[in-house]
């Protein structure tokens, strides 16, 4: 069966951008194929951080996966810094890796033209991200829209890898896009990602969220009550397709459409959805807190199960390389 790999970075509590975009078609997606999930850490040190906020939030990012439906049962979850064929493997794909494919990279692109120095982690940042996918020898990656161009990049470097030391043997990954592509900001201008405070935490509690859900932007034409509002340009419209049943939805549009409810009509009705959605997550949240250990352990267990499956891709790769003892070192040189 084709194995699925994906990663998140630890930023801390789970949102809806997170859960829309990506975790929920995880939780599909583990029931039917082999699975490996990643908390992405080495990712997340290419910007300033304090270690003890980094460690904070891959225990609180695990348990946001766990609570959201990531089964431990059904599929690997591990932290990426305990695996160090991760970084091994990255080094490796580097010296088969072409400058300028990196520095076409868009993400590298927006990124840099934002520092006054930058980072070499920020350049090579894909090219470990492909040896997060490869190591695994993963077929297939759930990944949204913004991801693509870096998926393609691990194909070439799977392609540049097996071309010269053996062909055939990493997989050229193929993109699952998620059904909810991608999730804008409750600002309406930005992806939704907590750098930028637009953001639903999974977890926040119901007065948090309609806080947050109340002032937030809808139609930029409907000005008043009475003017009638285009759903297909509204992020909340959007929200209620991720959240409400399809009669609701279709209530929502026609409602919008002829102004017959104000907007903030509309975000109550999608405050009651998020809410059916996130009760039974915020449970298990609870239960996980009440006893961390199980958290720790989760990860332990994926994290000792993903090195079986990397340390035997090493073996390979090592040997394929001339990494691996040979005939001349059992001879002995000279």
């Amino acid at each position: 069966m084709p194995r699925i790999f994906s990663g998140i970075q630890p930023s801390g509590e789970l949102h809806v951008g997170n859960y829309l975009g990506a975790v929920k078609n995880w939780v599909e997606l583990q029931r039917l194929t082999p699975a490996v999930f990643c908390v992405v850490d080495y990712h997340a040190i290419t910007a300033p951080y304090e270690p003890e906020v980094l460690r904070a939030r891959r225990h609180e990012m695990a348990l946001g996966l766990l609570a959201a439906g990531i089964d431990p049962d059904l599929a690997t979850l591990f932290v990426q810094s305990d695996v160090p064929e991760h970084t091994e493997l990255a080094w490796i794909f580097n010296t088969v890796t072409p400058l300028g494919e990196l520095e076409r990279q868009t993400q590298y692109k927006e990124k840099s033209a934002r520092q006054e120095s930058v980072v070499a982690g920020i350049l090579n940042y894909p090219v470990l991200q492909a040896a997060d996918i490869l190591l695994y020898r993963a077929d297939q990656v759930p990944v949204g829209e913004d991801q693509l161009q870096h998926l393609e990049l691990s194909r070439v470097i799977a392609r540049r890898w097996n071309a010269q030391f053996g062909e055939g043997f990493f997989p050229e990954p193929q993109g699952l896009l998620t059904p909810t592509r991608r999730i804008m900001g409750l600002d309406g201008q930005a992806k939704m990602s907590k750098s930028m405070g637009n953001t639903i935490g999974m977890l926040e509690a119901p007065a948090d969220i309609w806080a947050k859900l109340r002032p937030a932007v809808t139609d930029p034409k409907r000005i008043k009550r009475t003017d009638p509002g285009t759903p297909e340009v509204c992020n909340i419209y959007h929200l209620h397709k991720a959240f409400s049943p399809e009669a609701t939805v279709a209530h929502v549009a026609q409602q919008c459409s002829t102004a017959g409810w104000g907007c903030i009509d509309c975000k109550k009705v999608l405050a009651e959805s998020i809410e059916v959605e996130l009760v039974p997550i915020r449970g298990r949240a609870e239960a996980l807190r009440a006893e961390p250990r199980r958290v720790t352990d989760t990860l332990a267990s994926g994290a000792s199960k993903a090195r079986a499956i990397a340390q035997e891709t090493m073996r390979e790769v090592r040997d394929r390389m001339g990494f691996a003892p040979g005939p001349a070192d059992v001879r002995g040189i000279g």
